[in-house]
């Protein structure tokens, strides 16, 4: 079989240590990509899922029953973390009125509470994106490089070797100018991915707000800990 003399493996075979570098190099970035874009979507699909359960909690006549139906979901349910946090910062509160934080107003401390919870939960639906907004921006400029490096190496051999025809140029410009192709290739993916998170992340965090919206009269009423007191 006869091989392509304008192709990837020609490049590979003829380029010199600084393409292979920036060839590895684009190559480890959609790696990379493509391992954040698949667990970061994995992890919003459940963490969606658990969003929409979450109304469940409000229809349990207890509020350690709501509790278990969101623990159902896996305690790294956000609206479980959240409930249990603002159970947790009543809690406190009530029993540490000598510190300082107990000379707050319960409603103020339990505002803090929550939005600290969610800001947490916030920073881990996050988590990896950075990356993907790094790779989008850096890999169309790398593969530039790869492509500029590469004409000036082709043209260099050229005027070495006093050949000027359209066929001696065509095929190692048309090598080089692969790098850039492979560059956005590589970016591409990672832009689209990465709007489409920030924005998904977003609608989370929105539903968070809303729960914890809920979740702050609630525990101001007192509901929460009267339930307490019964069980125990």
């Amino acid at each position: 079989m006869e091989t392509n003399p304008y192709g990837m493996e020609t490049l590979w075979q003829q380029g010199d240590p600084v393409i292979k570098f920036v060839a590895v190099l684009l190559l480890l970035m959609s790696v990379a990509s493509w391992t954040v874009i698949v667990v970061r979507v994995a992890v919003l699909w459940r963490v969606r899922r658990m969003a929409k359960n979450a109304a469940a909690f409000w229809h349990a006549k207890r509020f350690d029953e709501g509790l278990q139906l969101l623990e159902a979901e896996g305690r790294n349910n956000p609206f479980y973390y959240l409930a249990q946090q603002g159970r947790q910062a009543v809690s406190h509160h009530a029993s540490h009125r000598q510190d300082l934080h107990g000379h707050l107003p319960l409603a103020d401390w339990l505002s803090a509470s929550l939005r600290s919870a969610i800001d947490e939960r916030r920073e881990q639906l996050q988590s990896g994106l950075s990356l993907l907004a790094s790779i989008g921006s850096t890999a169309p400029f790398i593969g530039l490089f790869g492509t500029v490096w590469g004409i000036y190496h082709a043209l260099v051999r050229i005027g070495v070797s006093g050949e000027a025809g359209i066929d001696k140029i065509a095929g190692p410009v048309g090598e080089a100018l692969i790098m850039t192709a492979f560059g956005l290739a590589v970016a591409i993916p990672a832009v689209l991915s990465y709007n489409a998170l920030v924005r998904s992340n977003k609608n989370v965090v929105n539903r968070l707000n809303r729960f914890a919206h809920q979740l702050h009269p609630y525990f101001l009423s007192g509901v929460a800990n009267k339930h307490d007191d019964e069980v125990h």
